[in-house]
């Protein structure tokens, strides 16, 4: 059973990581990348979520739009660091 939370993960992670490179201009770093980026957007989400004291519910969605938040932030900060 613990497979299936992995394998939501990785969905998560890969809808996130894509929306992001949808949003964020400059093109995607592949789909792997965007996967990964998309896994920890959802940590950096779900971290600045609850220190900012936001609550976006429970759920897919909910789940998919903070790891698309996180993932987003994270995307700038890797594109700012790639022009450097």
């Amino acid at each position: 059973m613990a497979s299936h939370g992995i394998i939501v993960w990785l969905i998560i992670g890969a809808v996130a990581g894509w929306l992001a490179g949808l949003l964020v201009k400059g093109g995607g770093f592949g789909v792997i990348v965007d996967i990964i980026v998309g896994i920890v957007g959802a940590f950096i989400g779900g971290w600045l979520a609850g220190v900012l004291g936001i609550n976006l519910g429970g759920g897919l969605l909910s789940s998919i739009a903070t790891a698309t938040l996180g993932a987003v932030i994270l995307l700038f900060i890797l594109r700012l660091f790639k022009r450097a």
